[in-house]
């Protein structure tokens, strides 16, 4: 048996085992061309995603006790490859109950002189377009907006988006869920620096002197896609 697979046994109804292989195929289907995670996290996300859905929606107690350990298993993955207790994924996984969706990070890519807006994160020291997470209810421009002036200081407005992207494919992969990007262009409008509490500071770089990056915040290819949106404003918007 291969070292991921944990000890739980796992026996499916029919209706469940289609679920789970359209699911897998879902999931799956082209993660060799675009993907270098390790397969064991990918299994464990869609294990998850499978769970939590069916979880939600299923009425037969017998469908929700097999839900519930696909739930148990993918729990058990992420335990033995990450080292956290169950606790601690149990938290990673009940931050966004319901049917299991992507997440969306924004980011508002600001110039000034020819060089990137970029912050510093308090919580690993690096380097990362100001963004963050959208808010339920957001317009998703303004969240970038919105971000830009908490995180450094300045005031902007959205011009086009840059790209939407599939972040767990680009830079280090978040831990437990699954996350788009969209990543703005903004025009800095006004304001001064003035990162906020989970800011360490505030700085605008060249393109060819960029300092360490916050990988599953920012990575070099998205840096060079904004980069090429300054040389040529009429560049069609990129995405995966």
């Amino acid at each position: 048996m291969p070292d991921w697979v944990p000890s739980t046994k796992v026996q499916l109804s029919q209706a469940l085992q289609v679920a789970f292989y359209r699911e897998s195929i879902r999931v799956f289907g082209d993660m060799s061309i675009h993907n270098t995670q390790p397969d064991w996290l990918n299994w464990a996300r869609a294990l998850q995603a499978l769970a939590q859905t069916g979880l939600t929606f299923a009425e037969n107690p017998f469908d929700r006790e097999r839900y519930q350990t696909l739930h148990e298993l993918a729990v058990e993955i992420f335990t033995r490859h990450t080292g956290q207790p169950a606790a601690t994924i149990e938290q990673w996984f009940s931050v966004q109950p319901g049917y299991a969706t992507p997440k969306v990070d924004v980011r508002g890519a600001c110039f000034r002189d020819g060089q990137i807006l970029l912050v510093r994160e308090k919580s690993d020291g690096r380097w990362c377009l100001p963004g963050g997470w959208a808010d339920v209810g957001d317009v998703p421009s303004q969240a970038a907006v919105r971000e830009v002036h908490e995180e450094a200081g300045f005031e902007c407005a959205a011009r086009k988006v840059i790209g939407v992207f599939d972040a767990n494919r680009g830079g280090e992969p978040f831990a437990a869920f699954h996350a788009f990007k969209v990543i703005y262009l903004c025009e800095i409008t006004g304001g001064d620096p003035n990162p906020d509490h989970e800011i360490l500071e505030v700085g605008f770089f060249n393109r060819d002197a960029l300092p360490p990056l916050s990988l599953n915040r920012t990575n070099a290819v998205w840096l060079a896609e904004c980069f090429a949106h300054l040389d040529d404003p009429a560049r069609p918007t990129a995405f995966d």
